[in-house]
């Protein structure tokens, strides 16, 4: 009989083994050396999950599933891969001095204390996984290694078997579980989220297939692939979104959820077929980063401390309005964490739900159970609601709601796509919602967009073209700077983004001018007159403080 431990009396008291069976497995154990455990499946008095439950309880060890972790090759290579199939462990990422590795065993001292002697890793910090899994990842992560180039030739061998004449499904998933192929759509995602893309595109062309990512609002080519791997790169990524891998010419909608360097991250998957295959665009949504607080948006003290005002007030409709990208959610998301409180409740309805926020009651649009951002808002009404915020107002329905509810004594915040903040209102009328209701519920508009930040390892001074000043009737003397492009902003001169703002604040003048439904250059001419900065004006103040460049303020206001 083995040696009492912590798991064999866990498994005794629990029932789940006698300890005849103990016994017997014990004698098993002299004849194989196999661990108690495992000995005591292969004689079929455990099953896996048994095990892995009762080892996570025994031995206080967090249960993590490998197969949602997406591990970047600086932390794979820091364990050799000889260590790593010895002692069936998998480094999944790396914090500080502690390495997280995953293990079958994690009691098993002996193992760990080579581990960080051979490697000389001061911490390791083992999680559980089932051994099948980590033999598997080490097969993908560890066979075919290098750069993409040695991945590539990993792939000839699948490229040449034609796989877009592949029309079984069941051939095409299994050629798309390839390790070449998990290792190309593995270095897609892992550069992406490395180099903070918002968004992953791969592009299918007549010759090629190209890949693209949108970092701080551009998008920037990262390499291109030969064009017969675009089936296979396609399944593999609808595989992990849990698409329809048979079904390539409908559009279709997806999400993987996984974790890289401890961070859980979405990616909201898109296909849509085009003449040369499917294009796919994955939207990449950090669910750990940290939520910006409204200091660090970017507002003009006066316009922040009038933000705050306007979003603690009891009831009335603030908009954020701007394109696609623009930032409006992360706004909707710091004025929502600034006026969270245990003594206010606050509701969303988004599409779909970026960030979790403690307090918050969240829930997401649906259309195909009937959960629209009209029905959703409807219902949470009657839900007691303090603060609501309506991730966009699409449809005179959700306007029509938004505006009853911000005059029942409701503080209602959300999205609108227009230009600028004069427009929100004449977007609202044209809705069909009336002129006296908007003047009456609409409390303060915010227009934004997001420029590109000057690289402060490269930044310098520079004189803007003659041509450009004149245009924007700027002192020829005027002092500005732009990066000059080094490695930490890969050459381009930029690093990371910040919002420049319009804030339209309502005034009586306004509220006259919304009742005799004038236009939106009538309302502009108001509010400036009234105080209101431009997109243009607050891009340039940005400018001149070295912020960013007048060519980027330039480039998002035209």
């Amino acid at each position: 009989m083995p040696r009492k431990d912590a798991l064999i009396d866990l498994l005794l008291a629990k029932k789940m083994v006698t300890q005849a069976q103990v016994d017997k497995a014990g004698e098993e154990m002299k004849k194989t050396g196999l661990p108690i455990e495992k000995t005591l499946e292969t004689m079929g008095y455990l099953r896996k999950e048994d095990i892995i439950n009762v080892m996570s309880e025994s031995t206080k060890t967090a249960y993590v599933d490998i197969k949602d972790y997406i591990i970047d090759p600086e932390t794979i290579n820091l364990i050799p891969e000889s260590i790593a199939r010895k002692y069936i462990i998998l480094p999944l990422f790396k914090v500080g001095d502690t390495l997280t590795i995953a293990t079958a065993n994690p009691r098993d001292i002996i193992a760990l204390d080579d581990i960080k002697l051979k490697t000389k890793i001061p911490v390791l910090e083992p999680v559980l996984a089932a051994e099948e899994a980590i033999r598997r990842a080490i097969d993908q992560y560890y066979a075919v290694k290098g750069d993409i180039d040695e991945i590539l030739r990993g792939m000839d061998s699948l490229a040449a078997s034609s796989p877009d004449q592949m029309d079984d499904a069941k051939t095409l998933e299994k050629a798309s579980e390839e390790v070449p192929v998990v290792k190309l759509v593995n270095h897609i995602i892992t550069q992406a989220i490395k180099d903070k893309a918002s968004d992953i595109h791969v592009e299918p062309e007549e010759k090629l297939v190209r890949i693209r990512l949108r970092i701080d609002g551009i998008m920037r080519e990262t390499m291109t692939l030969p064009k017969n791997l675009r089936t296979l790169i396609a399944s593999r990524i609808k595989i992990l979104a849990k698409m329809d891998i048979s079904e390539s010419r409908k559009p279709q909608d997806g999400r993987i959820e996984l974790k890289f360097q401890n961070k859980e991250i979405d990616l909201r998957v898109s296909t849509f077929p085009t003449i040369h295959g499917e294009n796919i665009v994955a939207r990449i949504l950090d669910k750990t980063s940290v939520i910006f607080g409204l200091a660090d948006m970017g507002f003009s003290k006066k316009d922040l401390a009038d933000f705050e005002r306007l979003i603690r007030m009891p009831y009335g409709i603030v908009l954020v309005t701007g394109p696609t990208g623009s930032g409006k959610t992360t706004t909707l998301y710091a004025a929502l964490t600034a006026v969270n409180s245990i003594e206010k409740n606050i509701i969303t309805v988004e599409d779909p739900v970026e960030y979790q926020i403690p307090l918050i009651r969240q829930t997401q649009v649906n259309p195909k159970a009937g959960l629209t951002f009209a029905t959703g808002l409807r219902s949470i009404l009657r839900q007691d609601p303090d603060i609501v915020m309506v991730g966009e107002v699409r449809d005179k329905e959700t306007a029509d709601i938004a505006v009853q509810a911000s005059l029942t004594g409701h503080l209602v915040l959300s999205t609108l796509h227009t230009n600028d903040a004069p427009s929100a209102v004449t977007r609202l009328v044209d809705m069909g919602v009336e002129p006296f209701l908007v003047s009456s519920s609409l409390i303060g508009v915010i227009a934004q967009r997001l420029v590109r930040v000057i690289c402060k390892g490269c930044k310098e001074k520079y004189v803007p073209e003659p041509e450009l000043l004149r245009e924007l009737k700027i002192k020829k003397d005027a002092v500005f700077h732009k990066g000059k492009g080094c490695d930490d902003c890969k050459h381009t001169g930029y690093l990371g983004r910040i919002g420049i703002f319009e804030f339209m604040r309502m005034s009586d003048e306004i509220r006259k001018l919304i009742l005799q439904k004038a236009s939106s250059d009538d309302i502009r001419d108001a509010a400036v007159k009234d105080g209101m900065r431009t997109l243009r004006d607050d891009g340039l103040d940005k400018a001149a403080r070295g912020i960013t460049t007048i060519e980027e303020v330039v480039r998002v206001t035209d």
